[in-house]
């Protein structure tokens, strides 16, 4: 699966969850997001769910912004196959049979609440436009 088939599967579902809370407050609907919730109300929308994991080590996980807006697929031929916008100093870099791709394993923007309140928006392909679009 491409990161790009990943990303139109996992807006549909996000898109059906968000759906159903169409009566539910903005605040109410990132709180939903919860990983504790979620696990429990949506037990399909994160295979992680199935075993108790996160993805992230951190003590309050929130999944309404699960892939990061920050992320980038490089388009041109360079080794360097994707990339984090921002730099951030969390995220790494991992090589691959076919070159370099960006680790965001210790990087948990995307998670925390405040983030999601930021950038809230109910269309997950709104926050995540510019991966679609690469600057």
């Amino acid at each position: 699966m491409t990161y790009f088939d990943w990303m139109r599967d996992h807006a549909s579902k996000h898109k059906e969850i968000i759906d159903r809370l169409v009566d539910m407050s903005d605040e109410e609907i990132i709180q939903y997001f919860d990983f504790e919730n979620m696990k429990e109300k949506e037990p399909d929308f994160c295979p992680l769910y199935e075993r108790d994991k996160k993805c992230h080590d951190m003590e309050t996980l929130n999944c309404f912004s699960c892939g990061c807006p920050y992320f980038r697929l490089n388009n041109d031929d360079s080794e360097i196959l994707s990339y984090c916008s921002i730099n951030h100093k969390n995220g790494g870099q991992m090589k691959a049979k076919k070159g370099i791709h960006q680790d965001c394993s210790k990087c948990t923007v995307p998670h925390k609440v405040n983030f999601v309140r930021r950038n809230f928006n109910k269309d997950w392909n709104q926050i995540m436009a510019k991966v679609y679009n690469a600057e």
